[in-house]
């Protein structure tokens, strides 16, 4: 069985540099797929390269949460579950977790997802800002709520089917195999396609950790990579002087775009036997039979899964 990797660009629309950059990276054919986020300052320019390049994978970055000082931006319904008392997102899951009210995050979703068709851009997919809508925090999830906003549009979602033992984040999390087997249930249940695995990596620079090191633990995990479908996800970025001094760990944004252009990434992509693909092959051929899937889902509410 083939390995097959997406390489997901989150945070399109954030910024400027960030922008810049994903539009490179996708234009070079270094990355496969890009999410956008409707709220942000920087949605018209990068839903402006989108309408310009219909051949590129665009999904739906979900977002409910605007952590940085530097670009704080508000939800487009203007619920005021969902914001704070300064009229922005919330800054962090947890604040977002806690105060939202599950009528004004459906309706802000569909708003979002009106504002991409609005734009022009046919999106081949989803996924969620800092996994808000998952209940990481507090156990508060609107899963179910995004998977039926992706089934009535046919899109797939980020999660992941099966577990990879090596990725820390997941694998030792309490209950996650009997939470996760309920969630891909239910996706299957309503036809929302998800890749194999999710594969991740620290978002901040770790201590000591330098793009060398950093570089090689990522051209490592290609070596190690799981066959079937897998998604990865990164933040690259431009250097810039006034960001980088105002939004904490800019720099490992900038290593994540410097990678994607290293030829030593590459040549280890073509020798682990890597290939790119994005969120339409998964939306052609991950889906699962949906009444089998409906079975499964009632055998585990049930506990006899």
């Amino acid at each position: 069985m083939a390995k097959l990797l997406i390489l997901n660009c989150d945070d399109f629309g954030q910024s400027a540099p960030a922008n810049e950059a994903i539009m490179h990276l996708l234009e070079e054919r270094r990355v496969s797929s890009a999410t956008i986020m409707t709220p942000a300052q920087g949605f018209d320019q990068a839903a402006d390269w989108c309408r310009r390049h219909p051949e590129a994978s665009i999904g739906l970055h979900l977002t409910f949460t605007s952590e940085y000082d530097a670009v704080r931006f508000s939800s487009l319904t203007g619920r005021p579950s969902l914001q704070d008392t300064d009229g922005y997102m919330y800054k962090t899951v947890e604040a977002f977790e806690r105060g939202s009210v599950k009528a004004d995050v459906v309706a802000e979703m569909n708003a979002q997802f009106d504002a991409v068709n609005r734009a022009g851009i046919a999106v081949t997919h989803a996924d969620n800002h800092m996994g808000s809508l998952y209940g990481i925090v507090t156990g508060r999830s609107y899963l179910p709520q995004v998977f039926w906003q992706c089934s009535r549009r046919g899109l797939p979602f980020r999660l992941f089917r099966h577990i990879d033992p090596e990725e820390a984040l997941t694998a030792n999390a309490p209950g996650v195999e009997a939470t996760l087997a309920k969630a891909v249930a239910l996706c299957d249940t309503l036809g929302v396609a998800v890749p194999d695995y999710l594969l991740s990596h620290p978002y901040g620079i770790e201590p000591g950790e330098t793009y060398d090191s950093f570089k090689a633990m990522l051209i490592a995990k290609l070596y190690a990579l799981p066959e079937g479908v897998v998604e990865t996800y990164i933040h690259p970025a431009l250097p810039d002087a006034d960001l980088g001094a105002r939004i904490p760990n800019w720099e490992k944004r900038v290593w994540e775009y410097k990678l994607m252009l290293d030829p030593d990434f590459a040549a280890a992509m073509q020798e682990a036997g890597v290939q790119l693909t994005d969120y339409r092959y998964v939306a052609e051929k991950l889906r699962r039979p949906r009444l089998g899937s409906a079975f499964r889902l009632a055998k585990l509410a049930l506990g006899r899964g």
